[in-house]
């Protein structure tokens, strides 16, 4: 899988640019704030995935632009792909691939598919668990595109049960549908349950063998996906978890009118993390907390290569400044094997063989 050249057009602070890139490394210099990081900003859009920088597409449009454009030539699967994606304000925007419309964003991890490291994700394991739902979701949106559709009508269930919930003058006209929601709800939000609890399951084995690698052998990192205390296998067939789910929506169901809150679902879960059976949020240093979040990175590249066969474009938002000479090394040693795009401030020369682009004020040359 290979991005071979993007175009942007009125995104962010670029006006027009033309970018070629090469396989294996690739690396964006230059100063904070001209435009490295809006780079891999368009190029994980390219994913179907929401970016993670932006709450309002109205931000990634430059200013005095009427809307953004963003373009691709990729290698992927053995034949080339050209992706035109066209992002107005307000509305839909419009994405073609091959010059054919797709109906779902959510297709295009079928044509890209990237792992994104940037410094916040350095601190994954001392965030809330929403940090962590966030890692799992956006892994899986990438790898199965169903994931996605039934995570986005999980999300807009939970919107609308919530304002019922909170709204007092139609109290019993909401008591009548809180069933409907409810059942609906544990369906699809056993689905949801399910697919993060086998992918965790993919990813504890990987995981724990990359923080090996990374603490020198001398720690052991285990992770576990955490959800409703009535739900004993979360890997369970759909039906049993569906059961589940509806004993933990009734012993809550007075709770939830009480408070005016949905406490039952996969909003609320996560994943647990330990080091030597501590909890990596309260108890690991920032070495640990750091080495964690590379094996979680490295561990979900992984994943995605034995899935399709091909390594997802790894994109490094200047991560490398963030870590010590020894989590320096391991990055450096590991990005091979497919393409990377890395940004920093300067050149360390820590890839002897990457293929450099500098970046000043919107401008890559």
């Amino acid at each position: 899988m290979r991005l071979d050249r993007l175009a942007l057009s009125g995104f962010r602070n670029y006006d027009r640019q033309d970018v070629a890139f090469q396989d294996g490394v690739n690396i964006l210099i230059g100063e904070n704030a001209q435009g490295k990081t809006n780079i891999l900003e368009a190029i994980f859009l390219l994913t179907g995935s929401r970016s993670w920088r932006a709450a309002r597409r109205s931000e990634l449009i430059r200013i005095g632009s009427e809307n953004a454009r963003i373009e691709a030539e990729i290698f992927s699967r053995e034949r080339p792909f050209e992706i035109n994606m066209a992002l107005p304000p307000a509305g839909r925007g419009v994405t073609t691939v091959n010059g054919v419309r797709i109906k779902k964003q959510n297709q295009l991890s079928d044509v890209l598919r990237c792992v994104l490291f940037a410094p916040e994700d350095l601190s994954l394991l001392r965030d809330g668990a929403a940090a962590r739902r966030r890692f799992l979701d956006t892994a899986l949106c990438q790898l199965r595109p169903r994931y996605a559709e039934l995570l986005s009508e999980y999300q807009r269930l939970i919107e609308h049960k919530t304002r019922l919930l909170r709204d007092e003058e139609k109290r019993e006209s909401m008591l009548a549908v809180l069933p409907d929601f409810n059942e609906r709800i544990a369906v699809i939000g056993s689905a949801v349950i399910g697919y993060r609890a086998r992918f965790t399951d993919l990813l504890v084995p990987v995981c724990q063998s990359v923080y090996k690698d990374i603490s020198g052998g001398r720690e052991q990192l285990s992770m576990r996906y955490s959800t409703l205390s009535t739900i004993e296998d979360p890997t369970a067939p759909q039906e049993k978890l569906i059961t589940s789910f509806f004993q933990h929506l009734d012993s809550h169901y007075e709770a939830e009118l009480r408070l005016g809150q949905c406490l039952s679902g996969p909003h609320k879960d996560d994943l647990i993390l330990e080091i030597d059976g501590k909890p990596c949020r309260s108890f690991a240093s920032q070495g640990q907390t750091r080495s964690a979040a590379l094996a979680m990175k490295f561990a979900e590249r992984e994943l995605f290569f034995r899935d399709s066969g091909e390594y997802p474009v790894l994109l490094l938002d200047d991560v490398l400044s963030e870590l010590d000479v020894r989590r320096q090394s391991y990055v450096v040693e590991h990005t091979p094997g497919g393409q990377a795009i890395i940004t920093c401030c300067e050149d360390t020369g820590r890839f002897q063989s990457g293929h450099r682009l500098f970046v000043e004020n919107g401008k890559v040359w």
